[in-house]
């Protein structure tokens, strides 16, 4: 009886260390693999679907001041999504305060007055897409 109870308690304690080296070597190797990972998974989150902008804009020449439409369709975009005209100045696009939202049949159109002379390079741009870019001439 006494030799029994000694090799129950024996495989217990066996089972239970057993038991600890390979809790301890799984959650190292989690660790290393975590930790070693050069690119991390791209989460879906983070990605987001591109729709499309087409752009044109009525009259290609105005007097500074002057008024010129800009319409176009969008792809991609739910109804209601925000759209921003940006000009670029120098290396950089920047926003104007003119713009709009998508409406049914994915169409938008409006106004904006230019004042900067000289040739402007202009496009239409929303969260997850932009516009080719247009030039208008502003004498």
């Amino acid at each position: 009886m006494k030799t029994t109870l000694l090799s129950r308690c024996a495989r217990a304690s066996a089972a239970g260390a057993l038991s600890a080296v390979l809790l301890v070597a799984g959650g190292t190797d989690a660790f290393a693999s975590a930790g070693t990972s050069a690119k991390p998974s791209p989460s879906v989150s983070a990605t987001k679907a591109t729709g499309s902008i087409t752009v044109k804009a009525t009259p290609g020449s105005v007097k500074a001041g002057g008024k010129v439409t800009f319409t176009g369709r969008t792809k991609g975009m739910p109804i209601g999504s925000k759209l921003v005209l940006q000009h670029k100045k120098g290396s950089k696009w920047t926003t104007l305060q003119a713009g709009t939202t998508v409406k049914k049949g994915s169409s938008y159109s409006f106004d904006a007055k230019l004042n900067d002379k000289g040739k402007q390079e202009l496009r239409v741009k929303a969260d997850n897409g932009t516009s080719p870019t247009v030039t208008v001439t502003v004498k």
